[in-house]
């Protein structure tokens, strides 16, 4: 589907002609990825200590593994006749790949993106009524997965359990299910219990590239993959697929790039980064069970702050606040609330009335202050209650 054949300028004229709708449509997006912080850009040019080398067997595999019947990117080429050429074509991506691994460097074409306007709710002429998905090149998609297939291991290790986006063998049930035990466990010790569904604005469009290179630094992920993908992210382009035809190309510069299989996993290791700079480890605050203080729950960027008192969690989120605004990341304030089962005062923030709610649609799952839970989720809850993989916070404590 194209974005509206009219679409209103940024003075609220309705423009009509096919270049003044793809002229604004350049211009909104082009303003959505322009980098906020003007820091230099850190470059520490060739890395010379390199990973080990990409194997002709991984580039089979993640050509395999790609989805068929996926719209092309900017280059026009379907993923089908890669792998209707098979060895022809691993030996040709293999060389690709290895000339990247080895240089860094990456082809102009594999850094440009084709974005297509999606209407959400609203009046389908603003285009910030809009998301977009990003078409990219198939050929690209190899190296990628071999890419997040290196970094694997390093996200395993950095982020928590209770992170739950974006992670094998995961998901909203996780979340939920440990929510209800919480509350439960809280019921059981008569403890008053206080949540804060933290969100932010546009979190995926607006991480700084720079802050994002320093928090792989800082968490131990080589010198080599940051280069790598420092280079992916350095001189991207995008061009935006309107029913007028497309807009001239433009940078981006700032975000995780939309349809890049890296983009979960990089942006939980940012998000991680802003919550161990906010001492959520260490704080005392929180649900206090089983000698255990449990303060945040997470899947990806929403973010559930949880304590046993009014103070401890607005102190828990001024401090997430705080440490996500040094970043380039801004809470949005009229989408954060608050639920509690104990007495609750107004809260400003930025001028801003925090609502208190009686009930909150959390990953989909409906309940209430006294946490009784809405009969559509009780079967998926129970279910979920039921899991016993490894990954419980339950069985963690």
């Amino acid at each position: 589907m194209h974005a509206s054949m009219y679409i209103l300028c940024s003075m609220c004229v309705l423009l009509t002609e096919a270049e003044d709708i793809k002229k604004r449509w350049q211009e909104y997006t082009e303003e959505l990825y322009k980098k906020d912080l003007h820091d230099p850009d850190n470059h520490d040019g060739v890395i010379t200590d390199l990973e080990p080398d990409i194997l002709e067997c991984e580039v089979k595999w993640a050509l395999e593994s790609i989805t068929t019947n996926k719209a092309s990117g900017g280059d026009g080429i379907p993923v089908e006749l890669f792998q209707i050429l098979k060895d022809d074509a691993v030996k040709v991506l293999y060389s690709i790949c290895q000339q990247i691994w080895k240089t860094q460097q990456w082809p102009q074409d594999w850094k440009r993106s084709v974005f297509i306007p999606i209407p959400k709710k609203g009046n389908a002429k603003e285009c910030s009524n809009y998301c977009t998905i990003a078409l990219i090149s198939h050929a690209s998609k190899v190296m990628l997965k071999i890419l997040q297939a290196r970094l694997q291991q390093y996200v395993n290790r950095e982020l928590p359990d209770v992170q739950a986006g974006f992670r094998k063998g995961r998901g909203t049930t996780d979340q939920i299910a440990n929510i209800r035990w919480i509350v439960e466990k809280a019921r059981e010790f008569q403890k008053n219990i206080y949540f804060c569904f933290s969100d932010y604005a546009k979190a995926f469009d607006c991480v700084d590239h720079n802050k994002l290179w320093k928090s792989l630094r800082e968490m131990g992920i080589p010198d080599h993959l940051i280069c790598l993908l420092r280079n992916l992210y350095a001189g991207q382009e995008a061009t935006v697929r309107t029913g007028h035809g497309t807009t001239d190309w433009f940078q981006i510069e700032k975000g995780v790039r939309q349809g890049c299989i890296l983009s979960p996993c990089l942006f939980n290791l940012y998000a991680e980064y802003i919550m161990r700079n906010a001492g959520l480890e260490e704080a005392q605050a929180g649900i206090k069970i089983a000698g255990r203080d449990i303060n945040n729950l997470r899947y990806a960027d929403d973010t559930t702050l949880m304590a046993e008192s009014e103070e401890e969690l607005k102190s828990l989120l001024m401090k997430v606040k705080e440490e996500s605004e040094k970043v380039g990341l801004k809470l949005n304030i009229q989408k954060t609330k608050i639920m509690a089962s104990g007495p609750i005062t107004s809260w400003e923030i930025d001028r801003e009335t925090v609502e208190t709610v009686s009930d909150f649609i959390f990953l989909f799952f409906f309940f209430q202050t006294l946490f009784f839970w809405a009969p559509k989720s009780l079967q998926m809850v129970t279910a979920a209650m039921k899991l016993k993989d490894a990954y419980s916070l339950e069985g963690k404590l």
